[in-house]
């Protein structure tokens, strides 16, 4: 059976989306519930790193790992308390000790036949995954706030001369949501290699859904995502050599 992809965002941490409810004491009860929950389920190395944060950077890193986890706890039909962290860095290595690069899982001590990609703006959390996935495939995904976009130089830096010449006419918000999709597009791809931004983004040409002669790049809309509609995603998904 091919494998399909799922995907799933999260609002932001403290939000109640319950009218008359004030968000500071939703967001102090939300946080002690939190900390309860990480210490529970998360491993030593995702602790250990959230602890080098500032309280709100740390909040954000600890849900968006809980929503992770649980998000491949229920793809899989397992226990969340089950999976350990199991991360994959091209310059740190792979292992539990590792709590950053391509995110993956390992159940009772084997890996665990499943494809993750996270990217987070705007407060929001951004999952993806793909269960059984085909040999070579890989998997990357990225959310981006227009407003980000918003900076000279940005063109310069992100931007191929064709995609350059792509928003030329445009201004205010057109601009930056063309902008964004395209850096949304550029992260994903990039996730998906595995590579990240050691690949300069203005080698990288995104305008359709080819790159580099292969397949897989595509925009992802606010029904797919439940994103607000004012953020832009794009998700990348391919069998590579």
């Amino acid at each position: 059976m091919a494998s399909h992809l799922v995907v799933r965002a999260c609002p932001p941490f403290g939000v109640s989306g319950v009218p008359g409810v004030p968000e500071t004491a939703v967001a102090a009860a939300a946080s002690s519930e939190l900390e309860r929950e990480a210490r529970s389920l998360l491993d030593g190395a995702e602790l250990e790193r959230a602890r080098a944060m500032t309280p709100r950077t740390r909040q954000e890193f600890l849900a968006g790992r809980l929503a992770q986890r649980r998000f491949a706890a229920g793809l899989l039909g397992v226990s969340a308390s089950d999976l350990t962290a199991w991360y994959s860095c091209p310059r740190c290595g792979t292992g539990a000790d590792i709590s950053h690069g391509k995110p993956g899982y390992r159940l009772r001590g084997e890996a665990v036949p499943l494809l993750l990609s996270l990217s987070r703006a705007a407060g929001w959390t951004l999952l993806a995954g793909l269960v059984d996935p085909e040999p070579g495939q890989r998997l990357g995904i990225d959310v981006e706030d227009p407003a980000r976009a918003d900076f000279d130089g940005f063109d310069d830096v992100v931007l191929t001369a064709a995609e350059q010449l792509h928003l030329a006419g445009l201004d205010g918000i057109s601009l930056l949501r063309g902008r964004a999709r395209l850096w949304a597009r550029k992260e994903a791809w990039l996730k998906m290699l595995g590579t990240g931004l050691q690949t300069a983004p203005d080698t990288l040409d995104v305008l359709g859904p080819n790159v580099d002669g292969r397949a897989g790049l595509r925009d992802l809309e606010p029904a797919e995502t439940g994103l607000p509609a004012d953020l832009v995603a794009a998700v990348a998904v391919a069998v590579l050599p």
